[in-house]
Formats: structure tokens, C-alpha cells, sequence
């Protein structure tokens, strides 16, 4: 878009520049729009979502994964404790919310996901991002969300923090609703140090100039650090059981509205 005679961008997340600041802040976080110019029609897509991002120092994937669930757990709990009202004029069922808010959510590394789709009868090849389809058959048996993690390195983007035990995978988790709802949180580990930030960049044939600066905040050192987006249209869409995620936001931008 124009920008007083530059070319600038709408943001997809608010990571790399959390990742910035996180060193002098160590735990931050920010809910803010996000944009997207998919051209995904699903009943959970939007051009412009409200994401709920954050970063924290110091912290392993499991820590980022006990911080999200506790996030996710503490919303469906609220609404119980604060708005079982308006669930129930929903026709939203009760024990599924408290089932929800009660119980821990199970870890599933990605190579156990594919075996299981591929013994359901999904084409789905090693090294594969799993869409919308393959998470809605994955999770169709789920009672509460689980965590997919260890995705290989091949299907996912240069920051995610390679995986010491096997570089084949990286240090990362998506959490999957079920009800055929999916991804509502995506986080991981991140690649803290100089070289590797550098050799992942180049090894994804990555212009290394728009991200110069993050090469630079690891340029005289780093901390171990993660984080996780959340998306809070979709959380709100599954909870109150909406058939759809326009109908949990006011004006939904998606590929065929823009207005109002």
C-alpha cells in the first residue's frame, strides 16, 4: 500500500518486533488486528482477525505450551463463571465448555498426526503443512484441544528454533479445537542465535535485507525465548459454538468484503 510516496505493508503478527523488545521486557504481550490476504473461504477465515500474541523470555516450547493452554482453559472458565447466560441462549452446551475449562490438553508430535491420517485414508505426505481439511479429520474424536508439535523444519518458517535432538524438526506447537474448529494458537520456540538465525534465513532462499532488523537485536547475543498468536475470533467462534466466524465479529473483512 502507499505510504507518503513508500511502499509499506499491512501486518500479518506482531512477533518479530515482540522478539525485539523482549530481551528489556522479558514477558509481553499485545491484542491487535492482523491481516491476511488468503484466498481461504472456510468457516474460520478472515482477512482482518483480532490476535492476541506473546512473547516470553527464557521460556521452552513446553513452557509456551503450559501458558497457552492455561490462557485458553482460563477464557472458557471465565465465560462459565461470568456469561453461562449468554452460552445457554446460544443453545451452547455447558459440559462441553467446562470439559474445556477442566481438563489438560494432550500432546501429539506431528509424525504421530500424519501416521493417524494415513491410516483414516487421508493423502497426506511427511513434511506436509496440514490444512484446514486434514485438522478438521484429525480432530473429529477430540474431546478437548490437543497440542500438534515437532513439525519438520520443511514446513515451517526460518524463526521457528530447530530441534537440538533432530534438525529435521523445529521446536513448535499448533493447538487444535475440536467440533471441527482447528487452529486457534500457533507458537514455538525461536531461533535466538546469529548463525542460526542466518543459515535458516539463507537456507529458505530469504532476502536477508527486509529482516535486518532482527539479525541485528542477536547481533551481540541473545536470550532463549518463545511465544504463541492466538487467534481471538476463532476462540470466541468455538466456544460459543458459532456456526461460522462471521458471526462473531462486527464487520468481517474477508476475499469478497472490504466495506464497511
Amino acid at each position: 500500500m502507499p505510504y507518503f510516496g513508500k511502499k509499506a505493508y499491512l501486518t500479518q503478527s506482531w512477533q518479530l518486533y515482540a522478539e525485539a523488545a523482549m530481551p528489556a521486557l522479558e514477558r509481553l504481550y499485545t491484542i491487535a488486528p492482523s491481516f491476511r490476504a488468503e484466498k481461504s473461504r472456510t468457516r474460520r477465515h478472515l482477512t482482518e482477525f483480532w490476535h492476541a500474541e506473546m512473547e516470553l523470555a527464557w521460556a521452552t516450547n513446553d513452557e509456551i505450551m503450559t501458558h497457552g493452554e492455561g490462557v485458553v482453559r482460563r477464557i472458557a472458565k471465565t465465560l462459565l463463571d461470568e456469561r453461562s447466560d449468554e452460552l445457554a441462549s446460544l443453545d451452547r452446551d455447558l459440559d462441553l465448555v467446562a470439559r474445556y475449562a477442566d481438563n489438560p490438553y494432550p500432546r501429539m508430535r506431528y509424525d504421530e498426526a500424519v501416521e493417524t491420517l494415513q491410516g483414516m485414508g487421508v493423502d497426506v505426505e511427511w513434511g506436509q503443512d496440514l490444512d484446514y481439511s486434514k485438522e478438521k479429520v484429525l480432530t473429529a474424536d477430540f474431546d478437548v484441544p490437543h497440542f500438534l508439535t515437532h513439525y519438520p523444519k520443511v514446513a515451517k518458517p526460518f524463526y521457528h528454533r530447530q530441534d537440538p535432538d533432530d534438525d529435521a524438526y523445529v521446536l513448535c506447537h499448533d493447538l487444535l479445537a475440536p467440533e471441527g474448529y482447528g487452529e486457534i494458537i500457533g507458537g514455538g520456540e525461536r531461533t535466538w542465535s546469529e548463525e542460526e538465525i542466518l543459515a535458516r534465513i539463507d537456507e529458505e532462499n530469504v532476502p536477508r535485507e527486509p529482516y535486518q532488523f532482527y539479525i541485528d537485536t542477536r547481533a551481540y547475543g541473545g536470550v532463549p525465548h518463545g511465544g504463541f498468536g492466538l487467534g481471538v475470533d476463532r476462540v470466541v467462534s468455538w466456544l460459543s459454538g458459532a456456526d461460522h466466524i462471521r458471526e462473531v465479529i462486527p464487520f468481517p473483512r474477508d476475499s469478497r468484503r472490504v466495506t464497511p
